[in-house]
C-alpha cells in the first residue's frame, strides 16, 4: 500500500506525537504507512500526490479567524502552503480527510464563512448525520446519531453551495462536509479516545479553550462519556483509499 501523509501543525511534542499515534492506532496503520510532516517546524516542500494513498490533516492551535496582524510568520506560511496544496487536491479530487483544523483549512479554501459563532467547548457532543451523510461512503457506517469529542474556537458558519454537509451537532451546524467525491473534513476528532482528549486537556490547559480551573472537571466529564464511533470515519477512509504501491 502506498503510505498516507499526515499534515501536522501542533508545536507541542506531547500533543503532536499523541496525535500521530492515535491516527496510526485508529487507522490500523504501521509507521511506514503514515508519514508525517510537521509544518510548524519546516516548510511543506514539494508533495507528489501520486506517492500517497491520501492525505490526513490533524488539529492545530492555529485559527483562520485569528486577526491577520496577530498571526505569526509560521502560521501565515502554513496557511499559504496548505492553500496551494488544496488547489491541486480539490482540482484532482484527491483523497483528503481533515480533522478540526482541517475543516477550517478546507472551508476557507472553498469559500466557506469561518468565524467564532459556533465554537464548542472541550468535551463530547451528539453528532447527527444529514441525509447526505447517511448515504456517504465514509459516514454511512456510523449510527444516525453518535457522540464525538470536540473542542474548537472557530467553525464553519456557512458552507458554499457546492459543498455537501454530512453532519451537525446542536451547537455547531457543520460537523462534517465533503467537496467532490473524495475530499472530506470533520469538526469533531475521528482520532480521539478518552486518553487522547485528556492529553489535549492537559497540554492546552492555558490555551483559551476553557478555564484552566475547569481542567479536572473536564477530565471527569470525558471519562464518563461514551465515544466509540468517530474512528469509524478514519478506518473507512484508510480502507477505501489505501492503494497498492
Amino acid at each position: 500500500m502506498k503510505p498516507f501523509l499526515l499534515l501536522a501543525t501542533r508545536p507541542e511534542d506531547v500533543a503532536a506525537d499523541d496525535e500521530y499515534s492515535a491516527f496510526l492506532r485508529f487507522g490500523g496503520l504501521r509507521e511506514s504507512e503514515l508519514r508525517r510532516v510537521r509544518l510548524e517546524q519546516r516548510p511543506l516542500g514539494d508533495i507528489r500526490l501520486e506517492d500517497y494513498s491520501g492525505l490526513i490533516m490533524g488539529g492545530s492551535p492555529f485559527n483562520y479567524s485569528d486577526p491577520e496582524d496577530s498571526k505569526s510568520d509560521v502560521q501565515r506560511r502554513v496557511e499559504s502552503e496548505l492553500a496551494a496544496l488544496l488547489d491541486v487536491v480539490v482540482a484532482e479530487d484527491f483523497p483528503l480527510l481533515g480533522a478540526c483544523y482541517g475543516i477550517g483549512t478546507l472551508g476557507t479554501h472553498e469559500g466557506a464563512v469561518i468565524d467564532r459563532t459556533y465554537g464548542e467547548p472541550v468535551g463530547p457532543v451528539p453528532v447527527t448525520l444529514t441525509s447526505e451523510g447517511r448515504r456517504d461512503a465514509l459516514f454511512r457506517a456510523l449510527p444516525p446519531v453518535f457522540d464525538a469529542f470536540v473542542g474548537h474556537k472557530e467553525a464553519v458558519r456557512e458552507l458554499p453551495p457546492h459543498a455537501v454537509r454530512l453532519a451537525s451537532s446542536p451547537g455547531c451546524p457543520v460537523q462534517a462536509f465533503r467537496v467532490g467525491e473524495n475530499v472530506y473534513a470533520t469538526q469533531f476528532h475521528p482520532e480521539l479516545d478518552v486518553d487522547g482528549i485528556i492529553t489535549r486537556i492537559e497540554v492546552y490547559r492555558h490555551a483559551g479553550y476553557f478555564d484552566p480551573d475547569e481542567a479536572d472537571a473536564l477530565k471527569e466529564l470525558v471519562r464518563l462519556s461514551s465515544v466509540e464511533h468517530p474512528p469509524t470515519v478514519l478506518r473507512r477512509f484508510i480502507e477505501r483509499y489505501g492503494r497498492a504501491a
